[in-house]
């Protein structure tokens, strides 16, 4: 049956043509004649998304029926819906995207072939083919030959829920997940990080039912086989402290833990561009060339690039192909981890630039997820804010936090892996006196992680936190890696200290249960 039958069997009639997985050169093509994006000055298409530069987490939904309904996790991250509501919503997509050229790629989520899930993409913007053809694991032509998928993705951008108030949803925005009938519906929004996230989502709902661990990661792994796992949330660092000349990316953002080791989502990269510099990011830098694409960036007239720039959003992106990243990782997959490195931004100024986690620790922190925003990311806020987002991906986790938590507890004991928190934020002060941690020295700690070095280091215990800070490291001033040291007003860092502390006190009450409680392992006052 070809594709257009298909879709007319679910609906989506009188489509005009499928361009079904078409190369990069054709999408490009096509991009241009639709007038889709522009050009930049080395070849890279640029498109905008429209009004959502970001995700619509308060517009996400899934259906409230049996069996998902009594695993997924209700409450303000996972609504539910009413199967009613979903397939009136569908019908709406269907209407859209019915008597339109449309775009239909086939991918794998998952480079492990224990693990991975077939997932189709329709859509009636050519970008959008292009952002899910760089972001997942493109079939080989032999594998599309049998190509089913596991899950379909119906994404309707040009049309909205007019109807949202008498559905008592968010907003017109709809972004609906029937998971018994493997399918999701995106209307309303351009964004193609919904997508990805969308596909995520469900990757973290399948994975632990099957004793797997759905992580929002990045890794990589060294000449010796070593993995290294970078937890964080968005601006810690995540892509670019992975990305390193000395080992292979494995991926940046996404991944699985099953029983033959770690094993990359995607098939590509998805950076942030904002104030990107080719000095200290080069191998994100040299990425953006013909195939990738950029999001929301400014340029002139003769198409170069302002990076700077953030009059359309902070959160400029690009997509790329992981085969733009020289030394990457072919397989996509690797052993179990050495080591799994916990990035957070501290606006505050209070955390250590690295500290050595107990299991115990590590399972108290990977469940709080903490970072900072800073003044002027977002309106209204003027001063550093503690953001707190369990296992450093709570928008994209069906289930529980502590399912996931429980999973990486066992894998941290079956295969004796270090763990270990670094703060890529800020010294000497919180934000707007303090200056932000140097990559160089940033990196330094890392290097000392991944080598051993910092194993062999002598260690002291920081009040309150109770963390275990190394007192000196090759490449690094032994003066930051006591954060109380580089203040100029100690007593200052006492109350800062004292002020997060409480924050994540406060924050960590709801994971305490009969069963499980790693309150004792955080901050004390």
């Amino acid at each position: 049956m070809s594709v257009i039958d298909e879709l007319g069997e679910v609906g989506v009639n009188d489509v005009k043509k499928v361009y079904h997985n078409i190369s990069y050169d054709k999408l490009f093509d096509l991009e241009l004649r639709n007038k889709e994006g522009s050009v930049t000055d080395n070849g890279t298409m640029s498109v905008d998304t429209g009004v959502f530069t970001g995700r619509s987490p308060k517009d996400k939904y899934f259906v409230d029926q049996p069996p998902s309904n009594k695993y997924i996790a209700w409450g303000e991250i996972n609504h539910p819906i009413k199967k009613e509501i979903f397939d009136e919503l569908f019908e709406v997509a269907k209407k859209q995207l019915s008597g339109k050229e449309l775009f239909v790629q086939d991918v794998f989520c998952g480079a492990s072939e224990n693990s991975k899930k077939s997932i189709r993409v329709i859509s009636e913007v050519a970008w959008q083919a292009h952002f899910v053809k760089n972001m997942f694991i493109v079939p080989s032509d032999e594998e599309l030959k049998n190509f089913k998928p596991d899950f379909t993705l119906f994404v309707a951008s040009k049309t909205t829920n007019e109807k949202w108030k008498e559905h008592g949803l968010n907003s017109e925005v709809f972004v609906v997940f029937n998971i018994e009938e493997n399918i999701a519906v995106i209307g309303g929004t351009w964004y193609g990080g919904e997508i990805k996230k969308g596909v995520f989502s469900m990757m973290n709902y399948w994975l632990p039912l099957e004793g797997k661990l759905g992580m929002h990661c990045s890794a990589n792994v060294g000449k010796e086989g070593d993995v290294a796992l970078f937890f964080g949330l968005s601006g810690t660092g995540k892509t670019t402290l992975s990305t390193d000349p000395n080992r292979a990316l494995i991926g940046d953002d996404e991944h699985g833990w099953d029983d033959k080791g770690v094993f990359n989502f995607e098939g590509g990269c998805y950076a942030k561009v904002i104030n990107l510099d080719p000095n200290s990011e080069p191998e994100i830098y040299a990425a953006i060339r013909r195939n990738a694409l950029l999001e929301n960036v400014v340029m002139d007239e003769n198409g170069k690039v302002d990076y700077s720039d953030k009059s359309k959003t902070e959160n400029t992106r690009v997509s790329y192909p992981i085969n733009h990243i020289e030394n990457h990782c072919s397989t996509l997959q690797a052993g179990h981890p050495k080591n799994i490195i916990f990035l957070t931004a501290d606006a505050f100024g209070v955390l250590p630039p690295v500290s050595k986690l107990t299991k115990e620790q590590a399972m108290y922190y990977f469940l709080s997820g903490y970072t900072a925003k800073v003044a002027g990311t977002e309106r209204g806020i003027t001063e550093p804010v503690a953001t707190f987002s369990s296992c450093f991906g709570e928008p994209f986790l069906p289930l529980h936090p502590t399912v996931y938590a429980k999973l990486l507890g066992e894998k941290i004991d079956e295969h004796n892996v270090n763990v270990f928190l670094v703060n890529t934020g800020w010294s000497g002060g919180s934000y707007g006196v303090g200056k932000r941690m140097s990559i160089k020295a940033t990196r330094n700690c890392i290097t000392a992680i991944l080598d051993g070095s910092i194993n062999s280091s002598d260690f002291e215990t920081l009040p309150v936190f109770n963390l275990s800070v190394p007192k000196s490291l090759e490449g690094v001033d032994s003066n930051i890696l006591n954060p109380r040291n580089t203040w100029a007003d100690k007593k200052e860092y006492d109350s800062t200290r004292d002020k997060l502390a409480s924050m994540f006190i406060k924050n960590f009450q709801k994971y305490i249960t009969k069963e499980s409680d790693y309150s004792k392992y955080g901050p004390k006052l």
